[in-house]
């Protein structure tokens, strides 16, 4: 788990806080059209927070171009996020949501690059982005 304290926003909470596409996205299990998102083609140094309560997921150095067209990670921050079994949709994946606010994010393949060996498969929406 994070540090902080786990996020306990009631599900109408969470409607009033997040526009609807954030909401089916991070609450919903919804996954955000390939390329459309802001964050697919970004360079830029900083950090990756999760867009529902602020906890640092990602950072830029672990970004890497897949090409799946989510922005894709090899490595999240320590315990920022928890992995579950996710077989909707007549697949077998592994689900990644916040640890601390349990919104989802996207899933974890193992078809990335070294040093993990890991591709964390992101929604753009469901980040938000500090440049240093």
């Amino acid at each position: 788990m994070s540090e902080t304290e786990p996020e306990t926003r009631s599900e109408q909470e969470w409607r009033e806080e997040l526009s609807d596409e954030e909401y089916e996205i991070l609450r919903e299990r919804g996954t955000e059209a390939r390329f459309s998102g802001e964050h697919v083609d970004r360079s830029d140094d900083g950090i990756y927070r999760c867009k529902g309560c602020g906890e640092v997921l990602f950072d830029s150095e672990t970004k890497y171009e897949s090409g799946c067209g989510w922005p894709s990670f090899y490595a999240a921050e320590n315990d920022a996020v928890d992995t579950r079994q996710d077989d909707r949709h007549g697949m077998s994946r592994i689900e990644v949501v916040c640890a601390n606010c349990e919104g989802h994010l996207g899933h974890v393949f193992d078809d990335g690059p070294e040093p993990t060996g890991k591709r964390f498969c992101i929604n753009s929406v469901a980040l938000a982005f500090d440049d240093e």
